[in-house]
């Protein structure tokens, strides 16, 4: 009976009947039920899934709202969810309309919050706005900075850091005097100062583009930062962070970093989180369904023309989706043959598709006596 069972279902129940200690015959009525259920949950052959898995992630996505909404607990970062967050997933888009990363920490960091507050500067940009003011000295044809000394110490970089980096950068000649800085263009002219101005406001001196803003929340024993914006392989050579642990929004860059098994539970995940927020319950075997299908050439793609709607072998099936003209010229041009085996294609030419009863072919035959 149990060679019919998948192994993580035999190893489950038998971690289950180790701890209650049942009897002989209760042991063989608990096997007899398992099989039975497994039994009804498999999936009858000829059964149409694509239709049933598109039915039951559509139908609910109707009832989506299609606004944007505050991450839960943390009123500071807004977050796309919903129908549009949906939209996004099963498009696999390359830039998320609102990226985003929960970031989890090392022991150490983790209960400290100062210490977790220390991997925050590390990870978050850090301009020359955030660190004191900025006086446009046109007179003197001259950029002046006066540095506050608290949110320098606290962001753990000096004047001198920041002067080194800015003429790097910026290839301006840098005066320090003690918390002031002063910054002089190469040509001295009012175009070149206000393009030197312009440069120095958009220059990171410390942090990862990308990463506006760090938030840091409690959750149970631990502190987790959760940011606005995404550099995943970034963050993971960040000193203290959890590289086990820490995730994105953006499916495309967990391929890039983990790969391509990595991206398919994400896509699960993030579409059964964005239906689940929504109090909706899709079955998470239709979620993975799309998952594979998206994943299944190893690399993400959408579920549109340019994915695996316009990939299809069916020529009828890829000219009925989108650009229907184009499709038909082109495998006209190119002498395309199309087997009819798919549902589209067999709805346009108008026979039975090949799934559910209509891939059963009876043949009635009929007895010849031997006289």
């Amino acid at each position: 009976m149990n060679a019919e069972l998948p192994a993580n279902i035999i190893e489950t129940v038998e971690a289950e009947i180790g701890k209650l200690k049942p009897s002989k015959k209760e042991i063989e009525e608990i096997w007899r039920r398992v099989q039975e259920g497994y039994k009804d949950s498999c999936i009858q052959p000829c059964e149409a899934v694509g239709i049933v898995s598109a039915q039951s992630i559509g139908e609910p996505g109707t009832q989506m709202t299609m606004r944007t909404f505050h991450y839960a607990g943390v009123a500071e970062i807004n977050v796309t969810l919903g129908l549009p967050r949906l939209i996004e997933i099963l498009d696999a888009r390359k830039n998320p309309s609102t990226p985003m990363m929960t970031i989890f920490l090392e022991k150490e960091f983790a209960s400290d919050r100062d210490r977790a507050r220390e991997v925050v500067w590390e990870i978050e940009e850090t301009h020359i706005g955030n660190l004191g003011d900025i006086t446009t000295n046109v007179s003197d044809m001259r950029l002046e900075i006066e540095l506050n000394q608290k949110v320098i110490s606290q962001r753990n970089i000096t004047p001198e850091q920041i002067a080194d980096i800015l003429q790097a950068e910026l290839k301006a000649a840098v005066y320090v005097d003690g918390n002031e800085l002063t910054l002089s263009p190469e040509e001295q002219s009012y175009r070149q100062l206000l393009q030197l101005a312009k440069k120095l406001h958009s220059l990171t001196l410390k942090g990862i583009n990308g990463i506006k803003r760090v938030v840091i929340r409690k959750e149970g024993d631990e502190y987790v930062l959760y940011t606005e914006g995404s550099a995943l392989r970034e963050v993971m050579q960040v000193a203290g962070v959890d590289t086990t642990r820490t995730r994105t929004n953006n499916t495309n860059e967990i391929s890039e970093v983990f790969g391509i098994e990595a991206a398919r539970s994400s896509l699960i995940a993030e579409a059964t989180d964005t239906l689940r927020e929504q109090g909706l319950n899709v079955d998470v075997r239709h979620i993975m369904l799309v998952a594979d299908l998206m994943t299944c050439d190893g690399e993400v793609k959408q579920i549109g023309r340019h994915g695996i709607s316009g990939e299809k072998a069916s020529v009828l099936a890829r000219a009925a989706f989108e650009v229907t003209v184009n499709h038909l010229l082109e495998s006209g041009i190119r002498g395309d043959v199309d087997e009819l085996k798919g549902v589209t294609e067999n709805v346009i030419v108008g026979q039975p598709i090949q799934l559910g009863t209509g891939n059963v072919k009876l043949i009635a035959g009929k007895k010849i006596s031997k006289e």
